[in-house]
């Protein structure tokens, strides 16, 4: 990897990761950088420094989910994506986050992830069953029997929790997250600021 690049902390259980995982595919292309994908687990990260995620499940404050959600739908007709709150959620994504790792050995990542973050976020299936991720495994062009014995490997269990305790470390708090340059940005909505701060070399 060369020197330009952007660090992804995310996670595919989050409906916000998804869009932001469209832009920065797409803001890559047109910035001609490269992507560092770092898959992590993101209830992991909430149970260290971000709790209040929690208390708002429980109780949320009507008004700030009302605005949320409308937010949610404009920025998917923004990205051009399909998002609908699926039946199972939240969601079990410790499989299919570690298939993420194995498709970025295999550098499928981008497309393994784009295909799970549909079957989940657009047709509400459930990504934490080995079935559907066989499947996409193999529609993502990955040896089905080595991504089986990955994704139950004691590998594919450090790294990822490698990948979520650096986050943390680093002072990320949820997903997405990303770096340019040791500079943090959370949220989609902090897309176009990353790429206007790179195109006029702010940072």
């Amino acid at each position: 990897m060369n020197a330009n690049y952007i660090e992804f902390y995310f996670d595919c259980s989050s409906p916000w990761t998804y869009l932001a995982f469209i832009e920065i595919v797409s803001l890559s292309q047109r910035l001609d950088i490269e992507i560092d994908w770092k898959p992590i687990l993101v209830g992991g990260v909430f149970n260290i420094v971000n709790q209040d995620v929690y208390e708002f499940r429980k109780k949320p404050n009507l008004l700030k989910l009302n605005y949320s959600n409308d937010d949610l739908n404009l920025w998917s007709k923004v990205r051009g994506i399909s998002i609908s709150f699926p039946e199972v959620f939240p969601i079990n994504s410790v499989k299919a986050m570690r298939g993420c790792l194995f498709a970025k050995k295999k550098n499928q990542l981008a497309d393994f992830a784009d295909k799970v973050f549909k079957a989940y976020w657009s047709e509400g299936k459930d990504i934490g069953q080995d079935d559907l991720l066989l499947d996409i495994a193999k529609n993502s062009n990955l040896n089905s029997e080595e991504f089986k014995k990955f994704i139950a490997s004691q590998e594919a269990k450090d790294l990822l929790i490698s990948n979520t305790d650096e986050l943390i470390e680093r002072g990320g708090f949820g997903s997405p997250t990303f770096f340019y340059k040791d500079n943090m940005f959370f949220g989609n909505d902090r897309l176009h600021l990353l790429e206007e701060a790179i195109k006029k070399n702010l940072i």
